[in-house]
């Protein structure tokens, strides 16, 4: 690979670039993925069965669009001679706007709002899928450098704690701020309003962060091959599969992607419905970010003493850890902090080590095939990331309806039945612990350091 020419390490206003696309980003994530299924269920009052078959709907539009986007953009040529960073500026409004579009109550029928709700899902995937790509492609051609590579990745976690906290943990006191939450403690229908000013706010957030990521980084590192020409769908993902890193990584992405959707959505539950006090939603979820926040700072550390694959392995064991106190006690306030500060500590420790093993990913499939694939690379990442979250609302959702849930009786004051609130303990305990298990056993599967130490041997032997 081609190194680039750089004096010492990337710098902190690069670094802090980042940081806060990456803190923009996870408020959308986090903000959409703690509410919207709430939004849908609680404020819309749409019944869950229809909003699981809106998330599968979604899925397959996913599935559809994310490799053809992803496919195109690879091929598009900028006149700057980047391949990612320009998509920061162009789909920096468009994504803010998409997000804000999912939280608009249009007061229509049910069945307006599920066709409204899924042209609205459509466009605000279209602009996620272009906002994937420099999300998951900029830290692998800022620099070619490991430890450049793990600083960058650090930032960038710690960014996702500043945004998820925003987005989720925030987000009571913001709908309070616009005028909702009056005279009762759990996000309704009467909150509609609020909730959509929230989202407003969230959409400006979102557009500053692309903006100073997009004026603040740099795309340094450059495919060697000078051949730069169209590559079709079906050589695209030859030289992908080629790869069994980024096969075994994508399903490390997907098990990540259930963990972190299950931990956010379910809290909102949890605090509404079994605690019955949505404010309880803003301690839990900070616990878990604080936590967040240390780790992503002493990661990379871990990471150099123990080495890519038991780091890996760690992390997963902590989130497993931190589910058998939670069984074993689901309505016990200190049992759902513990669970919470043992995700933080696993979920943070994971997401930095499937990015650097995908910047490590972009160098083998450039080894493996003279090409460089980011974009690709980037957008099947985010497509495993969209299809865990995906599947997270159609069990969440389907789970919640075979209990009994009703949003209408909350409204009420009338508790929700035991059912109920047992289906939001098990989606904060033993059926994510399951999923641990599942990101354990594929942790121990994935070595790209030495499918790079043998792609490079093979370039050599071919030179």
């Amino acid at each position: 690979m081609k190194k680039e020419k750089r004096k010492g390490t990337i710098g902190l206003a690069e670094k802090l670039g980042f940081m806060s696309f990456s803190a923009s980003t996870n408020i959308v994530f986090n903000f959409k993925s703690t509410f919207y299924k709430y939004f849908l269920t609680s404020v819309l009052l749409i019944d869950p069965i229809a909003v699981s078959n809106m998330a599968l709907i979604g899925t397959v539009w996913d599935i559809v669009n994310d490799p053809l986007i992803g496919v195109w953009a690879n091929n598009v040529h900028f006149k700057s001679g980047e391949k990612v960073r320009p998509w920061l500026l162009y789909m920096a409004v468009p994504f803010g706007v998409g997000m804000v579009l999912l939280f608009c109550d249009f007061g229509v029928s049910e069945k307006w709002d599920i066709i409204l709700g899924l042209i609205m899902f459509f466009l605000y995937e279209i602009a996620n899928t272009f906002r994937g790509i420099p999300y998951n492609g900029m830290g692998g051609l800022a620099s070619s450098d490991d430890e450049d590579r793990k600083a960058i990745n650090s930032f960038r976690s710690l960014g996702a704690c500043i945004g998820s906290g925003i987005g989720a943990v925030a987000v009571p006191m913001i709908v309070r701020m616009f005028g909702g939450l009056k005279g009762h403690k759990v996000i309704n229908s009467s909150d509609s309003a609020a909730v959509f000013k929230a989202a407003v706010f969230m959409g400006v957030l979102i557009i500053i962060g692309c903006l100073i990521h997009y004026f603040t980084t740099k795309e340094r590192v450059k495919q060697v091959s000078e051949d730069d020409s169209d590559i079709g769908f079906v050589d695209t993902y030859r030289m992908l599969f080629k790869c069994k890193s980024w096969v075994r990584n994508m399903f490390y992405v997907m098990f990540y992607g259930v963990s972190t959707a299950l931990m956010t959505s379910a809290i909102t539950y949890y605090a509404a419905y079994v605690l019955n006090d949505s404010s309880l939603t803003t301690p839990i979820l900070a616990s878990y970010l604080l936590t967040s926040i240390v780790f992503s700072l002493i990661t990379s550390k871990i990471d150099s003493l123990l080495g890519r694959k038991k780091t890996m392995a760690l992390a997963a064991i902590l989130m497993i850890l931190g589910k058998i106190p939670f069984i074993m006690a689901p309505k016990s306030l200190l049992c759902i902090y513990l669970n919470a500060i043992l995700s933080g500590m696993g979920i943070t420790m994971t997401f930095i080590m499937f990015n650097v093993n995908r910047n490590n990913i972009s160098d083998i499939v450039e080894l493996q095939n003279g090409r460089r694939l980011d974009t690709m690379v980037s957008t099947g990442d985010n497509l495993a990331a969209k299809i865990a979250e995906a599947m997270v609302d159609k069990l969440f959702l389907v789970a919640l309806a075979s209990a009994g849930f009703n949003a209408a009786l909350s409204e009420q004051g009338i508790v929700q039945n035991e059912a109920t609130q047992n289906m939001i303990c098990a989606l904060l305990g033993w059926i994510p612990g399951l999923v641990a298990v599942g990101l354990l056993l594929v942790a121990l599967t994935i070595d790209t350091k030495k499918e790079y130490d043998e792609a490079v041997a093979a370039s050599a032997q071919k030179e």
